[in-house]
């Protein structure tokens, strides 16, 4: 134990290493010129179009994981800023985005989802929580209209929904089995202890894929304990866990909950590793739990401090920032590049009918965008590279970068 704690922390004086320089400058440094997306185009631009065209975006604005949404609104809008800029749709035609906000709620989602439609949206990008899609997409669907889910990384959302969804994010399934491959090759890993929210799609998905890929990676878990959303208290469930001196806690939660377990656990005198899943990817979780975070590691699609970035992410960051004056995160690339396949599937389709449209985005691939080349497979599904990072002094390395630092 005491070897890999030393281990853990030489990880750590490496990591140090690389960030500081990095985390001190204002933007992404931009080792290769920035292109802006749509500069090749994978189909010529339509003749038949015109007018406005009205794109439903819903998204949690409010409320707990409005942490998530409000940057997603902001890279849509700027996605279709640049869109109409360019005339990428079609000379003269334009797109409209109709902003709805989830909350977080399904209920919610369900009414959103139902005003869009009724105001004639050709395509739905959003809502932000997996949970909220299983309840609003399938009215998209009976509807027969695309809905494209930009943050749902819940395993068998099409099975649940129907033909007429598809996502721009990375599965659960698609990015935290190489997030534990990785954590246990730099730190050792021999057991864990599992912290899961039960009532939520999102977070039990999560935790059946860690599940997995901890026998997979021979890891043994020593305790599991699990939390309701909205809990605020989980002293008793860390505590159990803290006391079977696990090599690290691996926890699936959304933020409001992962902010709360990162800050009790090391109130309770824990220092080891957390490995969390999705929802912890949020620059909010860093900024609320301080020096508390450092270590954590979580798996991605896209991060800003990613060394070898494309062409079309500094273009992203570079225009985020400029309009917003903060910094984009993975949520806010992959709503951007949500936005692009949607107008991407409109130009190609040369057309207004949802059918058409959907049609079209399946055939993407080979696609630059801020989070790679990007290409949907046969179930609707985004294949592209993700990324596992670790925390320092605020911000997400990537933890390839760390391992081959360290040796």
């Amino acid at each position: 134990m005491v070897q890999r704690a030393l281990r853990f922390f030489l990880v750590l004086a490496v990591i140090a290493a690389f960030v500081l320089p990095v985390a001190a400058q204002d933007a992404t440094p931009e080792p290769v010129q920035p292109v802006e997306m749509g500069a090749e185009p994978l189909c010529d631009a339509p003749t038949g179009l015109s007018g406005s065209i009205n794109i439903g975006v819903e998204f949690a604005l409010s409320g707990a994981v409005s942490v998530y949404g409000l940057p997603q609104r902001d890279a849509v809008q700027l996605a279709i800023d640049q869109i109409n800029a360019a005339g990428y749709v079609g000379e003269g035609v334009t797109l409209t985005p109709i902003f709805e906000d989830s909350a977080g709620d399904r209920e919610q989602a369900i009414s959103a989802m139902t005003r869009l439609l009724d105001q004639g949206v050709v395509a739905v990008i959003g809502p932000t929580l997996s949970s909220e899609m299983t309840a609003a997409g399938p009215v998209a669907q009976e509807a027969g209209v695309l809905v494209l889910g930009v943050s749902n990384t819940a395993t068998g959302l099409k099975d649940v929904i129907g033909d007429f969804y598809f996502r721009a994010s990375l599965p659960e399934a698609a990015v935290i089995p190489g997030t534990i491959a990785q954590a246990t090759e730099a730190l050792g890993l021999q057991n864990v202890g599992l912290l899961y929210g039960n009532d939520n799609e999102f977070t039990v998905s999560g935790y059946e894929v860690f599940a997995q890929a901890l026998v997979d990676n021979g890891v043994s878990v020593v305790g599991e304990e699990t939390f309701a959303t909205g809990d605020v208290d989980f002293n008793a469930q860390l505590t159990n866990l803290i006391n079977q001196s696990p090599d690290a806690i691996v926890v699936s939660a959304l933020a409001a909950e992962a902010t709360q377990i990162i800050l009790q656990a090391r109130a309770l005198g824990y220092t080891g590793t957390i490995i969390g899943g999705n929802g912890f990817n949020s620059p909010a979780v860093l900024n609320q739990t301080g020096a508390d975070s450092n270590g954590l590691i979580v798996g991605g699609a896209w991060n800003y401090f990613n060394p070898n970035p494309t062409p079309e992410s500094v273009a992203f960051v570079n225009a985020f920032t400029a309009a917003y004056g903060y910094q984009p995160d993975q949520f806010a690339a992959q709503a951007y590049t949500g936005a692009w396949l949607v107008a991407t599937a409109i130009r190609c389709s040369g057309s207004t009918d949802s059918a058409a449209i959907r049609d079209a985005l399946g055939t993407v691939a080979d696609f630059p965008t801020p989070l790679g080349v990007f290409s949907f497979d046969e179930a609707g599904e985004p294949v592209h590279a993700p990324i596992a990072q670790i925390v320092q002094d605020g911000a997400f390395v990537p933890l390839s970068t760390v391992i081959a630092a360290n040796g």
